[in-house]
């Protein structure tokens, strides 16, 4: 069974990356962006029954640091 684990930064902490992103785009010519946050998609291949509080686990202890980001969990 194939889960994605969406990474993103919490509102409020600072995102450079997004900023660097934001700043191409607008010299690219794509000024009608008003903001950019960069995150992080992981795609696990799990045994099926594989439940989803052990996929919670495994974002809570290892895919994000919870101190600055958020996660969720979307089966495919």
């Amino acid at each position: 069974m194939k889960v994605r684990v969406v990474v993103t930064l919490k509102p409020g902490v600072l995102d450079p990356q997004g900023k660097a992103v934001h700043a191409a785009l607008a010299g690219l010519g794509f000024g009608q962006v008003n903001d950019v946050r960069v995150g992080r998609l992981i795609e696990l291949d799990v045994a099926d029954g594989t439940g989803d509080a052990e996929i919670e686990e495994m974002g809570r202890k290892l895919l994000a640091n919870t101190v600055i980001e958020n996660f969720r969990i979307e089966r495919i």
